[in-house]
């Protein structure tokens, strides 16, 4: 490590000079330009070696404690100052000038902070006090691997820094950006980060880059340390921090060249931890009768229970409140409170789970519950929480090369994760974990650590992510842990197929295109060949709406009403037809008369998937209108005007498709020949022989969902390529496919023979 420089910034006791001295600065350089070392600030003297962020813990914690916010110039609220006493304990403070010796002298560190120690909210903050990034015209990033914890830590950290949200501290996420041109720390989803390297391959804007929750190891957040790597390089003036909250940083260190790591222990209490005797057969039951009973006879104290996913979060939030009910009217309980928690959630609804717990009553203790994804389990903190209640299962992506189908599927949890469980209990005082699977279980059948994302995942996005990265040499990209090569493989096939890369590998104008979509490559071709169609705001819509989870409710107490207002908006060709049908009524004057919220009540829609995909459609036709991609209806008078829609779906899905078996119940899927069944819940009014599909489903039994009935001609037509005999084995769908392509190059001879005598006749 290299010398420090001796000369520092002599600090007054309220801090006031160098407050003067930043407002002063900030008039001078009102629009500061960065510069290739963004260190390097404009000022002379004591004051410019200070900006060199060579602050020291005393120095900051000065600032801090200053009657003048250095990042705004306005005087710091009594709100502020409250908050500052209890940031001030946690346990990362204590190792503030470490960390920033380290920081200070090294261009990568690896941090680990376990679970309470407040290094999502903290460590950011320190940089910025070390880096002044306003000064100098740079940000700060901190990535999070799901977008509800990059919104909700920004929220604090704005309360914390004494800000506006969307002001100084803001957060992008897809399909939401809440920063302004103050910004300079930026909370953002990795995969954020990873669309703005794609436009500025050195992420010249940032002065530092903070790889939070990193140890989660989704795609994004793998192939952004590979990146890093890379930019580092490139960029000797970049600091990257890595931050974990598990103790596999070894992995970390190594791969960033034995980059430095400092370990801050976290503020945890005890916790006990309970098995089940024997193997539980339904865990949600199981789970919520665990729950209930923690109600009835545990001392105060939230319960935070883990599920996999929305459906089942909503199920067990509805039984939980109504027999919790039961329970405060037989019993004389406590009255209790249950919010979900889960990805697709809007941020209002969010931010209930913060809510402080019902009063008590009867001598016993009013709880509030959250049913939550493993959301909770490492990016949110949620205060109170006592009792975690840990079935043992967490919905993961796994995606087959050989069939080419992706699926998310239900699996028991890692070690890592039931550990990671286990201390949100411990938070506030000494807390209880109830694992709902046997000790044996937990030693011998759980893995150590979940598999990377990148090794479970289709690579399509990821590849075309790398292509536009500038990165052409796939198989010798610095990955952490490679992915198979037949994955790989697979996706480089997927994206030649959709002429995003060339026969040769390289980047095509539909590539680098259809790269700007924060889509699915395929989704993205879609919207990008809909012009053609003349159909591109129709298919906007479809697209939306397949971005956006499910739009139809349909409730258990209900379902035969559910059905029947389902199919008023059925199309006989299709579930994506049907998709657009809801989407017009939603927007129809009839709907806005009746009051929106109670239209979609009555009519057993989703109201929050509904304003959600309108606002998705927003943004993707703003992106359209970048590109210059015509926004074109064929409008409702026109004759073909499904059909238009129909063949612009078929011409993105042509790898999607299935072909009813001859004779047989069911259908075949085209080139992987897998026996698949239509999903119940399809509109399609008969079994038409070939269909484009959206979604394979994994289940005891396969089945295609969100299914479009199309004609095999079109197909052939609109990807020969594809649909080339050399590259189909032997069987049915061979055979009727060689069919298809005699007759359409007999048609296609016929017509152009007519063309012919038409200009003979003409001329």
């Amino acid at each position: 490590m290299s010398d420090r420089p001796s000369k520092k910034l002599k600090m007054d006791s309220e801090a006031e000079k160098v407050a003067e001295a930043a407002e002063e600065h900030l008039k001078q350089h009102p629009h500061p330009v960065p510069t290739k070392q963004p260190y390097v600030a404009h000022d002379d003297g004591e004051f410019k070696d200070w900006i060199k962020h060579q602050t020291t813990a005393e120095q900051a914690q000065k600032l801090e404690d200053g009657p003048n916010n250095a990042f705004t110039g306005n005087k710091f609220s009594q709100k502020y100052f409250d908050i500052l006493k209890v940031r001030r304990d946690l346990p990362v403070f204590a190792q503030r000038q470490q960390f920033l010796d380290i920081f200070q002298n090294t261009q990568i560190m690896v941090f680990v902070g376990e679970t309470g120690s407040g290094k999502t909210t903290q460590i950011p903050q320190f940089v910025l006090y070390d880096d002044m990034p306003h000064l100098a015209g740079t940000q700060v990033a901190c990535t999070q691997p799901r977008r509800v914890a990059a919104m909700s830590v920004a929220k604090r950290v704005a309360d914390e820094l004494d800000v506006e949200l969307g002001e100084e501290v803001g957060y992008s996420i897809r399909f939401e950006n809440k920063t302004s041109p103050k910004t300079i720390l930026k909370y953002m989803t990795d995969g954020m980060l990873l669309r703005e390297a794609m436009d500025d391959h050195n992420l010249s804007r940032y002065s530092c880059i903070i790889l939070d929750e990193a140890h989660e190891r989704t795609l994004a957040t793998d192939i952004l340390m590979g990146l890093l790597k890379q930019v580092s390089i490139r960029r000797p003036d970049l600091k990257i921090i890595i931050m974990s909250a598990t103790l596999d940083a070894e992995k970390f260190q190594s791969y960033f060249n034995d980059a430095p790591l400092l370990a801050v222990p976290g503020r945890t209490h005890p916790v006990e931890i309970y098995y089940t005797p024997e193997y539980q057969r339904d865990y949600l039951d199981a789970a919520i009768r665990t729950v209930l009973q923690i109600h009835a006879t545990e001392p105060e104290g939230d319960v935070l229970l883990f599920l996999t996913g929305e459906e089942e979060i909503e199920d067990a939030c509805r039984k939980i409140s109504l027999e919790g009910d039961e329970l405060v009217r037989e019993q004389n309980c406590g009255p209790i409170k249950v919010y979900p928690l889960y990805g697709s959630l809007p941020p209002n609804q969010q931010q209930r789970i913060f809510e402080p717990a019902p009063e008590g009553a009867n001598g016993k203790p009013g709880r509030k519950v959250i049913v939550s994804t493993n959301i909770a389990e490492t990016s949110l903190t949620i205060d109170g929480i006592v009792y975690v209640v840990d079935p043992g299962f967490s919905k993961q992506k796994v995606y087959n090369p050989r069939i080419r189908v992706e699926s998310l599927l239900v699996s028991p949890i890692s070690k890592a994760s039931a550990q990671q469980r286990a201390g949100r209990a411990g938070r506030t005082r000494p807390g209880k974990c109830f694992r709902l699977y046997t000790e044996e279980a937990f030693k011998k059948e759980l893995i150590e650590q979940s598999y990377p994302e990148i090794l479970r995942s289709n690579l399509a996005s990821t590849v075309l992510e790398l292509k536009k990265l500038g990165i052409d040499d796939l198989v010798h990209f610095d990955f952490m842990d490679p992915p198979a090569p037949e994955t790989m493989m697979r996706a480089l096939e997927e994206l030649n197929y959709l002429q995003c890369l060339s026969d040769e590998g390289d980047l095509t104008a539909l590539g680098r295109t259809a790269s700007q979509f924060p889509l699915d490559p395929m989704l993205a071709c879609v919207l990008i060949g809909s012009p053609a169609f003349q159909c591109s705001e129709e298919i906007l819509t479809i697209v939306a709406l397949l971005s956006v989870p499910n739009v139809f409710v349909r409730p258990a107490s209900a379902r035969k009403r559910a059905d029947e207002a389902k199919m008023a908006f059925a199309h006989s060709d299709g579930d994506h037809l049907t998709l657009l049908n809801v989407f017009e009524a939603f927007n129809s004057e009839e709907a806005m008369q009746h009051g929106l919220h109670q239209w979609c009540r009555d009519n057993f829609l989703s109201y929050r998937s509904l304003t959600s995909a309108r606002s998705v459609r927003a943004q993707l036709r703003r992106i359209m209108e970048k590109h210059d991609l015509d926004l074109v209806s064929p409008g409702y008078d026109d004759p073909d005007y499904w059909t238009l829609v129909r063949k612009a779906l078929a011409a993105g899905f042509f790898m999607q498709v299935a072909k009813k078996k001859s004779g047989n119940k069911g259908y075949l899927t085209v080139k992987d020949n897998q026996d698949v069944l239509i999903h119940p819940s399809t509109v399609l009014a008969a079994e038409n022989e070939w269909v484009i599909y959206n979604e394979f489903v994994l289940t005891s039994t396969n089945y295609i969902r969100t299914v479009t009935n199309v004609k095999p001609d079109w197909l052939v037509e609109l990807a020969p390529k594809y649909y080339n005999l050399d590259h189909f084995g032997d069987g049915d769908v061979k055979l009727s496919l060689k069919r298809i392509i005699e007759r359409v190059e007999t048609m296609n001879k016929q017509k152009e023979k007519k063309d012919k005598k038409k200009k003979s006749k003409s001329s």
